[in-house]
């Protein structure tokens, strides 16, 4: 059994494969065999020596966006077997501190996560609570089954930017969480979807997806092309998905009258931009941050198994966990959309 363990952001080497051992199962823990986990923008932050959405130490098995087979169960658990296809939430809560008792636990001040603080999927196999595994269809591709994670944080993000029926939307950043977006945004009801990307491929995904239309903003003005599109300036909703300040200040800028801005991106800690608060406070707008996914994997294990998504073109690139740096390298550049690594069979 192995596992890709990060050994941290200035360590020599920064990754190493290594063998795992597991305890016996606890009551209500199963061992599961990972086929694919998607490497995320986390990874990303973690890899440059950034925060996480917990504390990180290391040594640990990083990957949170991830799906296998169950191959053991603990004696206690009766909701799942060996051989059921499952997608993990790695999120976990205390239940007790304030955020918690408030009905606001994705702001837990004690959260740990698998991948994050705990090992995760970036390794053969992973033992996890059973709680913490969603049923998936047999016949749902693996590495389709590992996009439920980032899928039910998109759903947090959805719900918090309140699109309405007949609502305009733009996206700015055609990654991952983009295309989701852009695909959430029309089942969600919006007449017009928008999505602004410089990169040609990812446009042309977002058109085969759903979009409306497709913004180049290096080569176009993005507002005076909102403009063309929806007949008004400015969008109802815009959804942010880059985690840079320029994109913050293109999202308040192409927002219209009492718009939504939902800042979805993780940005690094010490980002900052000037707010034009006579803007805000003209166009009534409503600002918005989103945080992983609270009580919503439910929700996009459904999306998934209902087939109402198309997944699989967002997947780009395959590893083995033997090449994991080189994936995140990968997930880094403007060729990748969503990077996938996958065990060897196993």
């Amino acid at each position: 059994m192995k596992g890709t363990y990060f050994l941290g952001a200035h360590h020599d080497p920064v990754f190493e494969v290594r063998q795992m051992t597991f305890d016996d199962l606890g009551d209500h823990e199963v061992l599961v065999r990972n086929k694919a986990c998607g490497v995320c923008g986390t990874d990303v932050h973690i890899y440059h020596g950034e925060a996480g959405s917990a504390d990180v130490t290391p040594p640990v098995v990083l990957g949170h966006e991830f799906a296998g087979i169950v191959e053991k169960v603990g004696k206690g658990v009766t909701e799942l077997k060996p051989g059921d296809h499952v997608a993990m939430d790695p999120n976990m809560y205390c239940g007790h501190c304030d955020p918690c008792r408030m009905g606001k636990k994705q702001n837990c001040e004690n959260l740990f996560a698998l991948g994050v603080n705990v090992d995760g999927g970036f390794a053969e196999y992973t033992r996890t609570p059973a709680s913490q595994c969603f049923k998936i269809d047999e016949d749902i591709p693996f590495v389709e089954a590992a996009m439920a994670e980032p899928l039910a944080c998109v759903l947090h993000g959805i719900d918090l930017a309140n699109i309405k029926p007949g609502n305009s939307v733009l996206v700015i950043g055609g990654g991952t969480i983009g295309l989701l977006m852009v695909q959430m945004a029309r089942l969600s009801g919006a007449s017009t979807v928008i999505l602004s990307e410089p990169v040609e491929k990812r446009r042309a995904l977002a058109l085969e997806l759903g979009a409306d239309a497709a913004i180049d903003p290096i080569h176009q003005n993005l507002n005076e092309e909102i403009k063309k599109i929806t007949g008004h300036d400015g969008c109802n909703v815009v959804i942010e998905c880059v985690g840079k300040p320029f994109a913050v200040k293109q999202a308040i800028e192409a927002a219209g009258y009492n718009g939504n801005i939902l800042l979805f991106s993780v940005p690094a800690p010490d980002s900052t931009v000037d707010l034009p608060l006579f803007d805000v406070y003209k166009k009534e707008l409503h600002i918005t941050g989103s945080m992983i996914n609270p009580d919503t994997h439910q929700r996009a294990v459904n999306l998934i198994n209902g087939r109402r998504l198309e997944l699989g073109k967002l997947i780009t690139h395959t590893f083995p966990i033997e090449e994991l740096e080189e994936a995140i390298k990968t997930q880094m550049g403007a060729e990748s959309i969503k990077v996938m690594v996958c065990p060897k069979e196993n």
